[in-house]
Formats: structure tokens, sequence, C-alpha cells
């Protein structure tokens, strides 16, 4: 029978409260933002705001859903997202398959990947790169030039890696092709890999706002991280599209934390179906190269 020390029981109370502190670190200004979205403008600027609405009134979301800048803005991440997680899975997904066998030449090209985790090109010659292609101004730019994560490839490599060879041998005999193969047996049996590897690309491209005010000149192209970001940091309030009545009827600070309580709803919704996949990705994805 298993005793356990008084050290152990120590150091689980000790990690317990930390992982409780951490998560609650996390969670409660969530929470903040979603009382102070439901709360009353004098409510707000009275500071009286906690963990719930006081006040509760739903003009900030109103609001918001009525605005141009923010409905488009969104539009344009949820586009990127798909679009840019699509590419970006397939391109690595053949690419991981690939290199996940052994031929001459692998080892190089594997570093030369790596190579590409510590150097990049720079700032002004990727923009240069990006406005001669003929892609700024559009969704190209805020795509492409991510499409392909050499970390992930590598987490993709790895896992690969563990599917029995006696599995492809077997389809060989049988006559599938080597896409045969990658789609029947090796997708199906990487999908914590994949998962993984989706909600890190997902994640990335939703979150990503610097290419979206670096390429896009007009702000109606905004990805919806840019335009927070012009409306939180840089407080623009023509972003924010209020007439004179509404800004005395609603506090400003209220339709701010609306914004940005509806930006993480998206990825919130995702993660619970990916979670039961992520740790699992990780591990098996970094124990081998």
């Amino acid at each position: 029978m298993y005793h356990k020390t008084t050290g152990y029981k120590v150091f689980s109370i000790f990690n317990y409260t930390f992982m409780i502190l951490a998560g609650l670190s996390c969670f409660l200004p969530l929470i903040h933002l979603w009382a102070q979205s439901f709360s009353s403008k004098a409510a707000v600027n009275g500071n009286l705001v906690s963990f719930w609405p006081v006040n509760f009134n739903v003009d900030a979301y109103m609001k918001t859903f009525r605005n141009s800048n923010f409905t488009g803005s969104m539009l344009i991440s949820v586009i990127r997202t798909v679009l840019g997680t699509s590419i970006s899975m397939f391109v690595i997904t053949c690419a991981g398959y690939a290199l996940s066998k052994e031929f001459r030449g692998r080892n190089a090209l594997m570093w030369f990947f790596i190579f590409t985790m510590l150097f990049s090109g720079g700032l002004i010659p990727s923009y240069i790169l990006i406005t001669s292609l003929g892609f700024k101004d559009t969704i190209w730019a805020l795509v492409l030039p991510g499409a392909f994560g050499a970390y992930n490839l590598i987490l993709l490599v790895n896992f690969f890696k563990t599917i029995p060879k006696a599995l492809e041998e077997a389809a060989f005999i049988d006559g599938a092709s080597f896409f045969a193969i990658l789609k029947k047996i090796y997708l199906p049996l990487s999908l914590p890999g994949l998962a993984t590897v989706a909600l890190f690309i997902m994640v990335g491209h939703w979150n990503s706002w610097f290419d979206g005010i670096l390429y896009m000149s007009d702000t109606s192209r905004y990805p919806l991280a840019s335009f927070l970001q012009t409306v939180v940091v840089q407080s623009n309030a023509q972003s924010m599209a209020m007439s004179q009545s509404e800004a005395e009827a609603m506090a400003e600070q209220s339709i701010k934390a609306a914004q940005i309580f509806i930006s993480t709803l998206p990825i919130i919704s995702v993660y619970p179906f990916l979670q039961r996949y992520f740790v699992k990705g990780i591990v098996l994805g970094a124990v081998k190269e």
C-alpha cells in the first residue's frame, strides 16, 4: 500500500494552491470585463464594478453589434483564422509526413527549417516582399507569411514517428499510395497532434494584430485584434462610432469591455473540444526527434 510522505503532502498543498491562484489570475480579469460590459455608465465611471454587473443593461453589446467597424473586423478574423489554419495544416501535415521518413538529406532539410526559427528575414524585407507580390491590403498578407511554422512542423514530425511502421508496410503491400496511407492511417491515428497544432495556429491567427496594422492601409480591412488595438491601446474613439448622445448614455470603458469579451468567446468555445487532445499531443510530439 502506498503511503504519502509529509513532504509530498506539503508539496501537493503548495502545488494546488499555486495552480489555483494562477488560474484565478487568468480567469478573474475576464469576469471583471464581463461585469463592466453589463454595467451602467455611473457604476463603471465610479469604479463600483468588481465581478458582478451593477445596474445591469445590455447597451454596450447592442452598440457593439451595431458598429460596422467591429462586425467587419470580426468577420475578417473569422475568415483569416479558418483560411489560415486550413492552409497551414495542409502544408505542415504534408511536410511532416515526408520528413518523418528516412531519406538522404533529411537531417540537412530539418536543420534548414530549424534555422528559420532562430533567424527571420526582417521586418522591412518582409514588407517589401509582401508589397511586391501584390498581397498588400488583401487577406493573403495575413495568411501566407505564417503558413509554415517550423515549431509546429517538428511537433507533427515527432508525432508521425510514433506510428508503427508495420501499418505503413502492410498498406504498401495492399497497394496503397503515400497519400492514401497519410489519409487513412496517419491522420486518424494522429488526432492529438493535429488538434494541438491546429489550436496553436488558430490562436495565433486570432490574436495576431501587428501584421494587420502593417499590411492594411485601410482600417476597414483590419482583423479583430488590430481593431481592438486601435480602440483599447491607442484609444481611437472614431473606431467605436459613438454619437454624442451615445457617449453621454454609455461608458466608453463598458463598450471596450464588451468588445474584448466578445473577441475571447470564439477561442474559448473551441478550446474545450480540443483540450482532451492537447496534453497528449504536446507530450508525444516533444519526446522524439
